[in-house]
């Protein structure tokens, strides 16, 4: 059975701490901290993150803290669906997100600081989940990359994530479809103005 592509969404996870960009002396929320756009202009990272999400057509949830005020205002003004969760790790993260889209056929999950990726990163991803049980991730020359994909019988076990270990756990190499991306598709914000 093939599931359609547009009845898969993306996932942001942004309930992180950020405490490895706090610890190199950022400060406030990574997701709000100015980073230059193609025209030079500052905008936050979370704006990049979103734009691009949004642009791949399929439909977006922000997972995020209720106390994210700024994130919260953020992601609504992109259209984004919006899960509040208090979250001990990225695991857990995963887990409310897809609870509160247990109706879609598919999920793939970035973190929300990988303002890099693009829209067609999100559509490549989306194209290859071509059956319920499919994986498949963007890769970087031999690096893992996201966003990665799960089909919709990953669906209970997403869903029942705990801790800070994500969905590394449910990747299976005999199944994963790897993506040839390019070097956004594995560069993060850990630290201030890391553009």
């Amino acid at each position: 059975m093939t599931t359609s592509t547009h009845s898969m969404g993306i996932l942001l996870l942004a309930a992180g701490k950020g405490t490895r960009f706090a610890a190199a002396s950022g400060t406030g929320n990574k997701l709000l901290a100015m980073y230059p756009n193609a025209n030079g202009d500052q905008v936050p990272l979370l704006a990049f993150s979103l734009s691009q999400a949004v642009a791949s057509g399929l439909p977006v949830r922000v997972v995020t803290r209720p106390t994210e005020a700024a994130v919260i205002a953020m992601a609504e003004q992109f259209g984004a669906a919006i899960t509040l969760v208090e979250s001990a790790g990225s695991g857990e993260t995963i887990a409310a997100g897809v609870r509160d889209s247990a109706h879609w056929d598919g999920w793939l999950i970035a973190p929300a600081d990988m303002g890099w990726l693009r829209s067609d990163d999100y559509q490549q991803v989306a194209a290859a989940l071509t059956t319920d049980d499919a994986q498949a991730r963007m890769m970087f020359a031999e690096t893992p990359g996201h966003p990665v994909g799960f089909g919709k019988s990953y669906g209970a076990a997403l869903s029942q994530l705990t801790g800070d270990h994500g969905a590394r756990q449910l990747l299976d190499a005999a199944k994963l479809v790897k993506l040839a991306g390019h070097q956004g598709v594995i560069k993060d914000a850990d630290l201030p103005a890391d553009s």
